[in-house]
């Protein structure tokens, strides 16, 4: 693998894991070049290539920053695909022991009404 497709993995995976977090400075291109012991024109090309996916952005005279915008869409889109996950499991789950989708339907209402006057 390349190494600009290294680094690129691996700031992506630093920012996934929490220790690059949103809005968090990166290191200057110069800096990391000479951390890394890489071709600064490399380093360069992975903090464009992350700039242009929304991944980062570079504000002029400050610095390279993890992007909120970008994270937060993410986020957002994961949680959806997730519950979409759970649901299609639970319909499919349901549907082999014989329950329909309405069956499902009430139940979830019954059980929203419960939650309704228990936190109510």
């Amino acid at each position: 693998m390349p190494l600009y497709a290294q680094l690129t993995r691996a700031i992506q995976f630093a920012i996934a894991t929490g220790r690059l977090r949103v809005g968090e400075q990166l290191p200057t291109v110069r800096q990391l070049a000479v951390d890394l012991r890489v071709n600064a024109n490399t380093v360069a090309k992975v903090y464009a290539e992350l700039e242009r996916s929304g991944i980062l952005e570079t504000r002029r005279g400050v610095g390279t920053f993890v992007c909120a915008r970008h994270f937060e869409a993410t986020r957002n889109r994961d949680h959806q695909k997730r519950l979409r996950e759970l649901v299609d499991r639970f319909i499919e789950e349901a549907a082999a022991m014989g329950f329909s989708a309405d069956d499902l339907i009430d139940q979830l209402q019954t059980r929203r009404k419960k939650e309704t006057k228990k936190n109510g």
